[in-house]
Order: C-alpha cells, then sequence, then structure tokens
C-alpha cells in the first residue's frame, strides 16, 4: 500500500487510483456514443432526445442561421472600396490632364466651331445679366415714384377737405396723381413680367444649357486623359503585363469615347434649341416693354392697358389680400 500514489480528499483520507479510473469509465459509458452519426442533444430535465438531422435550419445555432450575410456584407465593401478606387484613379488622371494643358504639355481636343459657340453663350448670359439688373433697379426706382405720387394724391384729398377756399385745386391735383398711380401699377405688372422672363432666361434656361456645357467639358477632359494614358502605353515596351494594360485602357478609352461624344452631340443640340428659344422670348417681350413704357408717357391709358391684355397680364389690386400658406 506504501507504494501506490494517493490524492488526499476533503477529509484527509487517501483515495484509490483505481476508484477513480473506474469512475471515470462509468462516467464515458453513461455518455452519448460520439460516433453515432445521429447525433443527439439533451435538453431539460427530462431526457427528450433530438435528432439534428430533422431539426429546421432557423433553430441551428447563430453562426449557422446568419452565416449567408457574411459574403454579402463582403461584397458590398469590395464593391465601395472598388467605387472609390476606381474614383480616384479617375481623379488622378483628370488633374493630371488639367495641369498639362495648363502648362502647355499635353494635347487637347478642341472643336472650334463649338468651342466658339459655347463662348458666345457665356457672353451672352452675361449681357442678358447686366441687362436684367438694370430693369429690375428700373422697376424698383418707378415703384417708389408710384408710391410717393399714391402718398401725395392721398395728401392733396386730405388737404382739400379742410381748405374750402382751394378745394377745387387740390382735388384737380389729388385726381391727377390718383390716375398716374393707376397707370404707373399698369406699368408696373408689364415691367415685371419683363423681368421675371429675363430671369427665367438668363438663370434658367441658359444656366441649364451651361450645365451641359460643364459636363461635355468633364467629359473631354477625361477623354483626353484616357487617350493620352493609352498613347503613352502603346509607345512603351511590350510584354506580357503591358499587353494586358493596352488592352485594359482601350476599354476604357473606348467607353470614355462614347461619352465624350453623347456629351458633344447634347451640347450642339442644346445650343440650337436655345438660341431659337431666346429669339422668341426676347422678341415677345422687348415688344411689351416698348409698347408699355411708351403708352404710359404719353398717357394713353387704352394703349397701356390694351398692351397687358395683349400678353395676358394680369394686375393684382392694390387692396387684394395676400394667399394663406395654405393656399400658397
Amino acid at each position: 500500500m506504501a507504494d501506490q500514489s494517493t490524492v488526499p480528499n476533503g477529509g484527509g483520507d487517501p483515495i484509490q487510483d483505481d476508484t477513480f479510473e473506474m469512475d471515470l469509465k462509468e462516467i464515458l459509458e453513461d455518455g452519448p456514443n460520439l460516433n453515432d452519426m445521429s447525433n443527439t442533444v439533451q435538453s431539460g430535465s427530462p431526457k427528450k432526445i433530438i435528432t439534428t438531422s430533422n431539426v429546421p435550419l432557423s433553430s441551428q445555432t447563430p453562426a449557422q442561421s446568419n452565416g449567408d450575410f457574411i459574403p454579402k456584407t463582403v461584397s458590398a465593401a469590395q464593391s465601395k472600396l472598388e467605387s472609390i478606387r476606381h474614383w480616384s484613379v479617375n481623379t488622378f488622371k483628370c488633374t493630371k490632364q488639367y495641369l498639362a494643358e495648363r502648362l502647355g504639355k499635353g494635347s487637347k481636343t478642341v472643336d472650334l466651331e463649338l468651342e466658339t459657340q459655347i463662348e458666345v453663350l457665356r457672353d451672352m448670359q452675361r449681357k442678358y445679366a447686366n441687362i436684367l439688373r438694370l430693369a429690375r433697379a428700373l422697376t424698383n426706382h418707378f415703384y417708389q415714384v408710384v408710391q410717393t405720387q399714391r402718398a401725395l394724391g392721398e395728401a392733396f384729398g386730405e388737404q382739400g377737405q379742410r381748405s374750402p377756399e382751394l378745394q377745387e385745386e387740390f382735388s384737380y391735383n389729388c385726381e391727377t396723381q390718383r390716375a398716374l398711380v393707376k397707370n404707373g401699377e399698369t406699368l408696373l405688372g408689364a415691367m415685371n413680367f419683363f423681368t421675371s422672363s429675363v430671369n427665367t432666361l438668363c438663370n434658367k434656361t441658359m444656366e441649364d444649357s451651361l450645365m451641359t456645357v460643364r459636363h461635355y467639358e468633364h467629359a473631354r477632359l477625361e477623354y483626353d486623359a484616357y487617350r493620352n494614358d493609352l498613347e503613352v502605353l502603346q509607345l512603351g515596351p511590350r510584354d506580357g503585363g503591358t499587353v494586358a494594360k493596352i488592352e485594359e485602357s482601350k476599354r476604357k478609352f473606348e467607353d470614355y469615347k462614347v461619352k465624350f461624344e453623347q456629351l458633344r452631340a447634347d451640347v450642339t443640340i442644346k445650343l440650337k434649341f436655345l438660341d431659337e428659344n431666346r429669339v422668341k422670348v426676347m422678341h415677345k417681350q422687348l415688344l411689351l416693354f416698348h409698347n408699355a413704357v411708351s403708352a404710359y408717357f404719353t398717357g394713353n391709358d387704352a394703349a397701356l392697358e390694351a398692351t397687358l391684355k395683349q400678353f395676358n397680364i394680369k394686375l393684382k389690386g392694390a387692396n387684394t389680400e395676400k394667399p394663406s400658406w395654405l393656399e400658397q
């Protein structure tokens, strides 16, 4: 007994190794058979056997049920990284091409006829913006004149009531100022219609065409950047890696060439329609402005009213209430 290994227990008495081995053997025999293909799971205090082959997918472990989301997440991240990489490369190439053109070291595709038309459009927008600024200033000044005439007419009328000896003279001047106010409000309606139409033409119609021009100019920059990149690769040495790069560069160059040509056609069409629309709009507006101003300063009330009816301009009365915020 002295040569046997012992393990002290809680009371200090030795426990035989044989007993420990026997208990371990009994525990292993009572446990599930690990080699059994129909693996079982014990749940709850009463022994309930569940075969995993019959367990639905939703009752399996979270790692199994959520396993399908991992590839989607990785794919989305890869797609985002790829788009960022493409944007970075494209921005670098375009910036390089822009600087080369500014420094006179890079070749640039130029359509002389189209470039001339674009420059004419930009100059025209600046001149129309100046006309709009002056027309608005005139309208604002004339509005102040009309308000002053209205106040003066009211003062004449009030004083005529208080001065019987000058009542007739005050009444004449009061009626004159009221007539001027009425015609002035009619002229203001025509002037506001004129400035609104010129503003639409200058800041919306022309600006829309210039936005397309900016897209075209950016597409031209991309086209030249990839064209020059392809030319550099084609002039370099040829090997396995270079051939693959040339083919990829050709594919990208063709894509940007299609985009560039499409936008160039869009700009050409827009400039043509813009010029036709500009002539129609300004013909109508200049005729309105001339007739209204001439009728007002010659005192021709009938001609002034006829001008507004001709152009379908409706005036708001002085006492017309503003629409509520619900109606707006």
